[in-house]
């Protein structure tokens, strides 16, 4: 398995910044290579993706979910490999920090190679950077919130 670690300070605050990561069918607009995500309950989503021209499809179930702290999830069905967790810390009244931490196991050649390249690494640094330019450019205002624990 492969590890990423990566943040990115959001002008927005805590509660904002969370209530948008939990609008899951939001992230095509901000994550590159993802497609769409279904909601299909509240701890199930349906992901498909394409990168580099490998499309994907997968479930994720949420394994831990503590408002304004953590989203953690783990893939249970389909075409990918991965855990992550994404944690919200306070730096100041208008101002968090996003951290995303993630295991994957990549599947070939071509992505054990883009791995050991830093493609994964650059692509969630890129999606991190367009979460903040995502929920900045929007006055801080969430498209959305789910405020349930598990």
């Amino acid at each position: 398995m492969s590890q990423v670690e990566e943040s990115v300070e959001v002008d927005v605050p805590v509660h904002t910044a969370y209530n948008q990561w939990t609008q899951f069918e939001t992230f095509p607009e901000f994550m590159g290579g993802v497609e769409r995500i279904e909601q299909r309950s509240d701890t199930l989503t349906h992901w498909v993706t394409s990168v580099g021209g490998v499309k994907r499809e997968f479930d994720a179930r949420i394994t831990e979910q503590v408002p304004d702290e953590r989203v953690a999830w783990t893939t249970v069905e389909g075409e990918a490999r991965q855990a992550g967790v994404v944690t919200f810390h306070r730096l100041a009244d208008a101002r968090t920090k996003v951290m995303l931490q993630m295991e994957f196991d990549p599947d070939g050649l071509a992505e054990t190679v883009g791995d050991k390249l830093g493609l994964v690494r650059k692509q969630i640094t890129g999606d991190l950077g367009r979460f903040k330019t995502f929920i900045e450019e929007r006055g801080g205002q969430e498209t959305g919130a789910w405020r349930g624990q598990v």
